[in-house]
């Protein structure tokens, strides 16, 4: 008889989650895409595409779509959440109860609890094992089979290697990686700093202004995963470094294009009326901030994107404060 196919549940059908979808049927599994909208999911399973996040690429037969949580959790090996942070925990409280592990494929900072994805977790399912998975990936990019790189982080040893051998692929390389906290911290910074370098650009400040900034953003987010318990080292990989220099150059980064909009004078309100995806800078700007004035880390570019997302701030004044700064050592 043949083996029966290994399963994993995808929870979240926007363009990561299908993309994710595609991606672990491409190395050879069943999938389960949940999305909470039943009509959503009966035209998905009709037309085998996504045509609202991820238009022009075909689901695999693979993947089965549903909006039953219950039945996609029922059988897979672990699943990944793929759910805007602002959203994750009611998400995964309404999952049904369980120990199966979770994979989290968010990047962010809650408002209000100033928690992280995986601590989120830990307050909703102490149980369940939990690992993070983050890197500098274009979710049309990966849909596609394109060459990526991406890290897998969990404290817990079994998770991270499972997960890794059922996701990896030739094309999808998967690094583990045994610091969750320096991994989140860095999907969360690297967002709101692409704020900042989009808005350099947008204000039409130049090449040589996106570099400082970005290369003092990246020192913002190493000086916080450090005082949140995070290493160093972990600020320079795919997590970190990587994944700010594909969000503050790349032409499909939501949030840079987001800061370009708004150093041109478009309104936040405007700008994010007409877009259909999250730029999860946005509601982790304030959030990423209070975290670190907690920890008492001062991130002066991350408040500055802050600022001027709340009307505190115009881009003059954010320009202004930042290039007035005491000069110091590097």
């Amino acid at each position: 008889m043949p083996q029966a196919r290994r399963r994993i549940a995808v929870l979240g059908a926007g363009a990561w989650g299908t993309a994710l979808a595609l991606q672990a049927a491409r190395a050879g599994n069943a999938v389960a895409l949940w999305t909470r909208d039943p009509a959503r999911a009966a035209a998905m399973a009709e037309s085998r595409e996504n045509e609202r996040y991820l238009p022009g690429q075909p689901l695999s037969a693979a993947i089965e779509v549903t909006a039953d949580a219950t039945a996609a959790l029922d059988g897979a090996l672990f699943a990944l959440v793929v759910v805007p942070v602002q959203h994750l925990r009611a998400a995964v409280a309404a999952l049904p109860p369980g120990g199966c592990p979770l994979v989290v494929c968010a990047k962010g900072v809650e408002r209000g609890t100033l928690c992280l994805p995986l601590e989120i977790l830990e307050q909703l399912r102490p149980e369940a094992p939990a690992a993070v998975l983050s890197g500098p990936n274009f979710a049309h990019e990966v849909a596609r089979g394109l060459p990526a790189a991406a890290v897998l982080a969990s404290r817990d040893t079994a998770l991270r290697g499972l997960a890794a051998e059922l996701l990896g692929t030739a094309g999808f390389r998967l690094y583990g990686g045994d610091d969750p906290m320096g991994v989140q911290v860095g999907g969360a910074a690297k967002n709101v700093i692409a704020i900042a370098a989009g808005a350099v650009i947008g204000a039409g400040l130049g090449e040589n202004a996106r570099a400082a900034l970005v290369t003092r953003g990246l020192a913002e987010l190493s000086r916080l995963t450090v005082a949140l318990g995070g290493r160093a080292e972990t600020a320079a990989g795919l997590s970190g470094l990587g994944d700010l220099l594909l969000t503050t150059t790349g032409p499909g980064s939501r949030n840079t294009s987001l800061g370009m909009e708004l150093a041109r004078g478009t309104p936040l309100e405007a700008v994010l009326a007409g877009r259909v995806g999250v730029a999860e800078g946005v509601a982790t700007a304030p959030a990423l901030v209070a975290r670190a004035a907690a920890a008492g880390v001062e991130l002066p570019i991350c408040a500055a994107v802050a600022e001027l997302l709340a009307g505190e701030l115009t881009m003059g004044q954010a320009m202004g404060r930042l290039l007035s700064r005491p000069r110091r050592d590097e």
